[in-house]
């Protein structure tokens, strides 16, 4: 098993952009499957203590997932994915924007624009992320919040999720 995988993690402040490159040691059809089954992404979506809880999750172009992240003491917060295209095992894209339980957006923290592509490489699969916002200013906030540190560890998670099939 590889325990060296590749984790790139930039900010383009110009293009208000957030890459990210994460190597996964596993096959394409697993990795796939973890990103866009609602069943496993609960199991690491959310940066421990938190943990993800999807509503509703209709993996198609045009659909949307609706989830919550709950804290330990029973705290939630909530957001839609709208899945805007789809290309089986190579790449999708949606736009995620914090939201009530109901899926009304939160107008405070404008929405996040993901086009996540997917690469196998032997027995590994690259993901490539590219994370856009309307303004800078929205990308500075959303990284304040500890998005880096929190994204890193829920793609942790993901790993041992991996590492069991």
């Amino acid at each position: 098993m590889k325990t060296d995988l590749l984790m790139n993690f930039s900010v383009d402040k110009e293009n208000k952009r957030v890459n990210v490159k994460r190597e996964f040691n596993a096959p394409l059809s697993n990795v796939w499957s973890a990103w866009t089954e609602a069943a496993i992404l609960d199991l690491w979506w959310a940066p421990a203590p938190l943990k993800s809880e999807t509503k509703s999750m209709e993996f198609k172009e045009g659909g949307r997932r609706l989830y919550a992240m709950i804290g330990p003491e029973g705290a939630q917060g909530w957001s839609t994915f709208d899945y805007t295209s789809i290309s089986p095992k190579t790449n999708f894209k949606y736009t995620s924007t914090f939201c009530d339980a109901e899926g009304n957006p939160n107008s405070a923290f404008g929405s996040s624009f993901w086009d996540v592509s997917f690469t196998e490489q032997g027995d590994s699969t690259i993901v490539d992320i590219v994370i856009t916002r309307d303004s800078f200013e929205e990308l500075e906030k959303i990284i304040e919040m500890g998005f880096k540190q929190g994204f890193t560890s829920a793609m942790e998670g993901l790993d041992k999720i991996l590492a069991e099939k």
